[in-house]
């Protein structure tokens, strides 16, 4: 038997340590940095710059709400209004949606494709049945039959990779330029695909958000408060980066990828639960731009209850904090962003992190007022966190001003704070869960399949 050198065994040694490293939970690193600044500053100084740094976090978002709702007050109405919309620009296009446990909705989804105004000459859709365990593959069978322009898939069970995975499934069957991603729950208007297609006349875009309304908004209160919010998320925060940093998000449903751009990036990241958050950066870091057009408009199902809210909200959360320990490093050195760009695009990163910030300054309000530390002042008692509600509000007042949605959806309003403390939670955990290390995947959210009223709940600016 073949002995090793000391040398060669102290080598597989630090290699293995060296691993262990890499491998360890990221808190680990943030506990580290916690320990040295406390036994360097003492409690007080360690309390007070604490303070500062989450201070000064609820101050730059605080000022980032109140320009993106300034932008959006002042250009929206605008872009909802034009008139004269090029439509002329149509390549190949390719439908793709993933259902995975779909039966309340894939008969209306069906519906819907079929109602697409595209020229079906240059049209494909795919439609595919991720190892459904209900009877999603049977009802798409009876749904497509006699829609020759509808394809189904059927994923076996078991395959892994979540939505990106269920996309990937029909990469190799893609005949389109453009591919456009749809939920199932998704219902887009009849002209959704020209609007998107249009900006791809450009070379330097890669991909293309639409902006998605809620359906079911008069199903539930929590439906009627996600209804506002998204007024607030669509017409004002997505469209003001769009308006001062030509940044906005591939939202991962209503949203078109340029197939030559998907390929050369890999396709979709599997190993994320936010394929969308993923996308948009890895399109930044090189070299392609995503745009934003809120007239090509979709329906779409808010979640019914807290249960369904929590676990769909703790999925992104979970998978934007993912995101940005993955690519945060790779923004600061692209060459492709300015300066401001990548400031923008970390705090984008940096969004579902923010309530994390809220939650910990709880905690350094707790500490000072048991007496920890030398004394204080108000500023470490009551810090800035207030100005993250007066911002959101702010984006949902322009939202509902800017869509001219009926009065009734203002008292909506008052329930998105108490959503807003739930969500501070939910982040909370899935921070916590990351940074220890946890394993997560994919997890779909449940539909009710509620069908409303014709028209009762359409955006007021009349796109649909």
């Amino acid at each position: 038997m073949c002995k090793r050198s000391p040398r060669e065994t102290a080598s597989r040694q630090w290699a293995r340590a060296r691993q262990r490293w890499r491998e360890r939970p990221p808190i680990v690193i943030d506990l580290i940095v916690g320990v040295a600044a406390f036994l360097i500053l003492g409690a007080g100084r360690f309390l007070s710059v604490a303070s500062l740094v989450v201070n000064t976090i609820f101050i730059c978002y605080f000022l980032r709400h109140a320009a993106f709702a300034i932008a959006a007050a002042r250009w929206t109405r605008t872009d909802l209004d034009a008139e004269a919309i090029d439509l002329d620009y149509a390549p190949p296009l390719t439908v793709l949606v993933a259902c995975h446990n779909e039966e309340a909705v894939v008969t209306p989804l069906v519906k819907a494709l079929s109602g697409l105004s595209y020229d079906r000459r240059t049209l494909q859709m795919i439609v595919i049945d991720d190892g459904s365990a209900d009877d999603t593959g049977k009802l798409l069978d009876e749904a497509v039959a006699g829609h020759d322009d509808i394809e189904v898939l059927h994923r076996p069970p078991g395959l892994g990779g979540g939505k990106s995975g269920a996309l990937n499934y029909a990469l190799d069957r893609l005949t389109g330029e453009v591919v456009v991603i749809f939920d199932a729950d998704h219902k887009p208007r009849a002209d959704c695909l020209q609007r998107l297609a249009r900006h791809f006349r450009d070379p330097q875009t890669a991909a293309v958000m639409g902006r998605c309304w809620i359906s079911n908004a008069t199903e539930t209160w929590l439906a009627g408060a996600i209804y506002v919010d998204y007024l607030s998320g669509y017409l004002v925060n997505e469209y003001g980066r769009q308006a001062l940093f030509e940044l906005p998000a591939y939202g991962g449903a209503n949203c078109a990828v340029r197939y030559s751009t998907l390929m050369s990036l890999g396709g979709w990241n599997e190993h994320t639960v936010t394929e969308d958050t993923d996308l948009t950066l890895r399109c930044l870091l090189n070299g392609y731009r995503v745009r934003y057009d809120p007239t090509a408009t979709d329906a779409e199902e808010g979640t019914t209850n807290v249960r369904r809210f929590i676990k769909q909200r703790y999925r992104w959360a979970r998978g934007h904090q993912g995101v940005f320990r993955d690519y945060w490093k790779q923004v600061f050195r692209c060459r492709y962003l300015t300066p401001a760009e990548k400031v923008e695009s970390i705090m984008f990163l940096l969004v579902y992190h923010v309530p994390v910030a809220i939650a910990a300054s709880a905690v350094l309000a707790v500490v000072r007022l048991c007496g920890v530390g030398a004394s204080f002042t108000v500023i470490d008692v009551l810090p800035l966190a207030g100005l993250l509600f007066v911002g959101p509000m702010s984006e949902l007042a322009v939202g509902l001003m800017v869509d001219r949605a009926p009065r009734r959806w203002v008292f909506s309003m008052m329930f998105v704070y108490p959503l807003f403390v739930l969500f501070t939670v939910v982040c909370t955990r899935s921070w916590l869960d990351g940074a220890l290390g946890r394993k997560y995947t994919w997890v779909k959210t449940v539909r009710s399949g509620f069908q409303a009223t014709e028209d009762a709940d359409a955006p007021a600016d009349g796109a649909r």
